[in-house]
């Protein structure tokens, strides 16, 4: 088997036996995969979607952070859309063309690159905002300007770190030993074993340092400088703030320190003969860490936009229009509208006190 990185249906002589070992999900794993992949799906579509709708059509993106964190919800969006076919070829092959193969893996690597360098960005402005306050880009205007030139080249980054598997994820047909059946998969496939060393230790290894350790060294050195500001501060909402950071960092490192763990560990172990029931628990671990990992693109749009009271109140907005749209009664929208703007003069009022700290909140 040089000529894939599939994790899942291999078969490979044991050091210690001469029969084949089946190390494809048993039907609990492919049942539990399937429940915990469409509540991902339905949140992170749902959350993601109303974030960008929110940004797009009401809030208008008029600060760094907005334009970050549409960005963000747009990098999930392209997962939790790819992500059914992602787990219908891992537990059963791939049903569609070369094309769109090649399209589903970059999908996922796309999100990973452009949403952690984003979330990245993200602790950045808020850095500057909060620790740095002195240190502007001039008008509203042209921080979004900034911004966006940012974004477009964080996209073209993460487009660049995902060539690898762009060029190399190909279709080829799986044969089960056991079962005398072959089944088309979509994975990394490599036509000599020098290549195939390489990339199935560069992809790897490019993820854990730019897709996990680069944002994390980012987030923990600026959300530790906003945390030391937030408890010299003097403001009756300081203690709120500080929970939302801690809830962002925990949060990140909850989600993404076990399946980069696990994966470290299965990258160093490639090239070694390998216990068939050790490789099963192992991939089993990077299986289950690796769902953990996704559920991080239902919990951006709460951890980073609606837990904002402007954000909450442009939220509100939508759902008084959607309301009244159905409902198509002057009268009513008239009241929606002046209680939606009362909510949003409350919130601007709240968190008057808090200043340069409003953008944990914005």
């Amino acid at each position: 088997m040089d000529n894939a990185t599939s994790d899942y249906y291999i078969t490979w002589t044991a050091n210690d036996s001469d029969e084949l070992c089946r190390l494809s999900p048993t039907p609990a794993e492919i049942l539990s995969q399937t429940y915990i992949h469409s509540i991902i799906c339905a949140f992170g579509l749902i959350g993601n979607v109303l974030v960008i709708i929110t940004y797009g059509f009401y809030k208008r993106t008029k600060t760094m952070t907005d334009v970050y964190l549409f960005n963000v919800a747009v990098a999930d969006l392209i997962f939790v859309v790819a992500l059914p076919l992602i787990a219908h070829n891992e537990q059963n092959g791939w049903p569609m063309g070369s094309v769109a193969c090649k399209m589903l893996r970059s999908a996922y690597s796309i999100n990973l690159f452009s949403g952690m360098l984003l979330l990245a960005c993200v602790s950045g402005d808020r850095y500057i905002a909060i620790v740095q306050a002195r240190r502007s880009f001039g008008s509203r205007s042209l921080a979004v300007r900034y911004s966006r030139l940012i974004c477009l080249a964080v996209w073209v980054f993460a487009l660049g770190l995902t060539l690898p598997t762009l060029i190399y994820t190909q279709l080829f047909d799986e044969y089960d030993f056991m079962e005398q059946t072959s089944t088309v998969m979509c994975e990394l496939s490599f036509t000599d074993k020098m290549t195939a060393k390489l990339m199935k230790v560069m992809v790897p290894s490019l993820q854990m340092a730019v897709g996990f350790l680069l944002p994390l060294l980012v987030m923990l050195f600026c959300y530790s400088c906003i945390m030391c500001t937030l408890l010299r501060a003097h403001s009756s909402q300081r203690h709120k703030a500080i929970r939302v950071v801690w809830a962002v960092v925990v949060v990140f490192i909850l989600c993404h320190l076990p399946y980069n763990v696990a994966l470290l560990i299965h990258t160093m172990s490639l090239f070694k003969e390998r216990n068939c029931e050790a490789e099963k628990t192992k991939l089993t671990v990077l299986a289950t860490s690796r769902s953990i990992a996704y559920l991080n693109c239902c919990l951006n749009p709460i951890l980073y936009a609606f837990i904002g009271v402007k954000f909450r109140s442009h939220f509100w907005q939508i759902l008084s229009d959607l309301w009244c749209y159905g409902k198509k009664s002057d009268v009513l929208c008239a009241r929606s509208s002046r209680r939606t703007s009362d909510i949003c003069i409350s919130g601007l009022r709240t968190s008057e006190g808090l200043n340069n700290m409003s953008s944990f909140s914005a």
